[in-house]
Parts: structure tokens; C-alpha cells; sequence
């Protein structure tokens, strides 16, 4: 496969993924909850790294999403049951994990290849390098498979859930009223955040995969209330984001992840005086009429 070719894909389904995901987390006012799955898997990569002593392979994976799910449990918790107030919660989940990430690999530095940054920062470029090999044949590359494998299950999780996650994102109390277990919802949203993050991070890195949950849901929330449409808008911000980023970081020879995120959030900005514009000359229109 093209590298080229390879990269856009990978960018795209990653994209398209946190995007759909973002939309419902933007409707709850839960963006932060990205930022803190993506800081609090930090634990769990540390510890799969020293048992599996590789930077690949299953152990890696299994470790970080069960962190992140646990992370969301915690959030839901202390939420919930204990009344914090939700962005204490999160502040206070993420910091306490990612710090405990921060000791077990400055604890087992002398046996672990493994540093912050690797985590924090992903480098796309090298997706074409770690390919999927079957029987000496290259099934192309395994962060290809991984993202678009991820894309399917979120597409099938949205369209199997959608009248619940609309329900529990407009309005908790009234979907408790017709019989909906919101926690079980909110619980499921989190985890499909959190999977999606642990798929995203070692090619977008765990930190900018934050850009890409927040910025094309919340531009969308800028021009339309119904969710469909937004869906549908910010799945196209995240396109135009992943593959206009693409373009230009290979015209300017920079970061592909850190060029991806800065297009989003210059979409954001361009659609956000676009729209204050368009309301400021309605409101003359009426002051006029």
C-alpha cells in the first residue's frame, strides 16, 4: 500500500472515530473526559510494557483500555454516588493516574525502553512501517486495521444506541423517567471514548487525540441543534481537518498529528466568527425592521 495512502486512511478513520464520539461528550458537557482518559491509560501502558517488555502486542493494548475503562468508572463514581462536582472528578482521576503512570516508569527505567513522550506523542509518519504480517505476506499496516476496525465499532455502537445516547445527552432525568438506565449509557459512551483513545494515541498521540474529540463536534454545535446534522458535520470537520492537516503538513515538512489538530482548531475559529458575524447582522436586520 501507498504510505501516503496508508497515513490519510489511518488519520481519517481516527479522525471520523473521535469526531462521532466527540459529539455526545461536547452535548454533555464532558469534553474533558478525553483529555483525561488519554493522560490516565498512562499506568496501564507502563505496567504491559515492563510484563510484555515491548513496545507492541496485545499486552500494551489489554493494559491501557483497562485502565481507561477503569478511569471512567472512577469519574462515574465520584460523579454519581459521591456528588463531586464532574470537572473535580476528572481533574481529579487524571492527574492522580497519569502521576502514578509518571513514577512506575521513572520506578522501572532501567528496564522498561519506555518514556512520557512516546505515549504523549504519536508520530503518524510511521504508520507504514509496522505492517500486519500473515504467512510472510504484509496485510498492510496494523494501525490501518486498528483505526478502521475501531471506526466499525463506533458506527455500529451509534447506530444500535442511538436513541439512548440522545436521550441521556439532552436529558438525564427525563430518560431515567421513561425507564432508561442513564448510567449504564454514560458507563458504555466512556468506554468507547476510552477505546477509542488507546487505538488513537500511539499514531496520533495521546494528547492530541484530545483536538480531535473537542474541535470538529464542538464547530459543529456552532451551526445546527439537531443531532443528526451534527453527527453528519462533525464527521465532515474531521475529514477536513485529518486530510487538509495531511496536505499541508507534508507542504510546510511538519508534524502530520500537531498540523491536523492546529487546521481543526483554525476551522473552529473561522466558523465561530462566521457565526457571531451572521448574528450580529440579524440583529441589526431586526433593529432596523
Amino acid at each position: 500500500m501507498n504510505p501516503s495512502l496508508a497515513i490519510a486512511l489511518t488519520a481519517s478513520f481516527i479522525a471520523l472515530s473521535c469526531a462521532l464520539l466527540g459529539v455526545f461528550l461536547v452535548l454533555r458537557k464532558m469534553t474533558m473526559v478525553g483529555d483525561a482518559i488519554s493522560h490516565a491509560v498512562l499506568p496501564g501502558i507502563a505496567v504491559a510494557y515492563w510484563v510484555a517488555q515491548s513496545r507492541a502486542g496485545l499486552f500494551m493494548f489489554l493494559g491501557a483500555a483497562l485502565i481507561g475503562v477503569f478511569a471512567t468508572i472512577v469519574i462515574e463514581l465520584l460523579r454519581k454516588r459521591l456528588k463531586v462536582q464532574s470537572d473535580a472528578s476528572i481533574g481529579m482521576t487524571f492527574t492522580t493516574l497519569f502521576a502514578a503512570g509518571v513514577v512506575m516508569i521513572t520506578y522501572w527505567s532501567d528496564s522498561v525502553d519506555l518514556d512520557q513522550e512516546c505515549v504523549l506523542y504519536g508520530e503518524i509518519a510511521y504508520v507504514p512501517f509496522d505492517t500486519w504480517m500473515l504467512n510472510g505476506r504484509s496485510l498492510g499496516p496494523v494501525a490501518l486495521w486498528a483505526s478502521g476496525l475501531m471506526l466499525l465499532a463506533v458506527l455500529v455502537y451509534l447506530l444500535l444506541g442511538y436513541k439512548g445516547l440522545k436521550m441521556t445527552s439532552f436529558n438525564e432525568d427525563y430518560a431515567a423517567v421513561l425507564g432508561i438506565s442513564v448510567g449504564v449509557w454514560n458507563l458504555s459512551l466512556m468506554s468507547m471514548v476510552s477505546l477509542a483513545t488507546v487505538v488513537s494515541f500511539e499514531s496520533v498521540g495521546a494528547i492530541l487525540v484530545v483536538a480531535l474529540l473537542v474541535a470538529p463536534a464542538a464547530t459543529a454545535y456552532l451551526l445546527v441543534q439537531d443531532l443528526k446534522k451534527m453527527l453528519w458535520l462533525s464527521a465532515f470537520f474531521a475529514l477536513l481537518g485529518a486530510l487538509g492537516g495531511y496536505g499541508l503538513s507534508k507542504v510546510w515538512e511538519t508534524s502530520i498529528a500537531g498540523t491536523i489538530s492546529t487546521v481543526l482548531g483554525a476551522i473552529f475559529i473561522i466558523v465561530l466568527l462566521y457565526n457571531r458575524l451572521s448574528e450580529s447582522k440579524q440583529r441589526n436586520h431586526v433593529l432596523e425592521g
